[in-house]
């Protein structure tokens, strides 16, 4: 299965075009904002627990980063509220639940295989925020291939200063604004390599999760 699949062309999902698709768990459901491969494959998705949902122990081959949007995540270690942003690396295993109900912002197979540790970082701290020029950022991840971090704009503060390498964005709150179009909380853009994305936060600010560096190298990976 190919879901903008095509790293070199600049992908949007906004959230009042999301396409909820009941996965093979009875009670989770999810939206496929990229995809490479079938059931196992290289994705980028929401993905929505209903209260009670579980699923039995498996294992991530090519690791899983989740960043928990509402509700409470659990797994057969803790339990993770709104905010909560988690790295499990490529071999890992858990038994993902929610008593409550969650949203979850899920990618797998999308990890260098030399990447080794379990990473829980609760975004809602305020000393996991640090001041950097007109913004403020939680770093979560970075490496030689790839940063990614949470990112809050204030009103009019523009998201992109030049032209990028690859950028992925999920606008968590307020609403980036491009050319007139107001890309609201949900929404999700991917940019490819050479574009420069006009993009500014609305009046009212806004935060993403923001990821940039090499996703077309990581999007190549075999998904066996």
């Amino acid at each position: 299965m190919l879901i903008n699949a095509d790293f070199n062309q600049r992908a949007t999902v906004a959230a009042h075009d999301y396409d909820w698709v009941a996965s093979p768990q009875p009670g989770v459901e999810r939206v496929r904002l990229d995809r490479v491969g079938g059931e196992r494959a290289r994705a980028t998705s929401i993905v929505r627990y209903s209260a009670g949902a579980s699923f039995a122990p498996h294992q991530h081959p090519g690791g899983e980063e989740i960043l928990v949007l509402s509700g409470t995540f659990a797994d057969d270690e803790d339990s993770y509220p709104t905010g909560s942003y988690l790295r499990n690396p490529p071999g890992s295993s858990h038994a993902p639940s929610s008593p409550e109900g969650t949203v979850i912002f899920v990618k797998l197979w999308q990890m260098s295989a030399d990447e080794q540790l379990k990473v829980r970082i609760d975004t809602r701290r305020p000393d996991a925020w640090q001041k950097a020029a007109d913004r403020e950022v939680c770093l979560l991840h970075t490496s030689a291939s790839e940063t990614v971090s949470l990112v809050r704009l204030p009103a009019g503060g523009q998201m992109f200063s030049g032209i990028v390498e690859n950028a992925e964005v999920l606008v968590l709150s307020g609403s980036l604004v491009e050319e007139g179009r107001h890309h609201e909380a949900g929404s999700w853009l991917r940019f490819p390599p050479g574009e420069y994305p006009q993009l500014h936060a609305s009046t009212k600010g806004c935060t993403v999760y923001f990821r940039d560096g090499d996703l077309i190298g990581l999007s190549s990976k075999e998904v066996p």
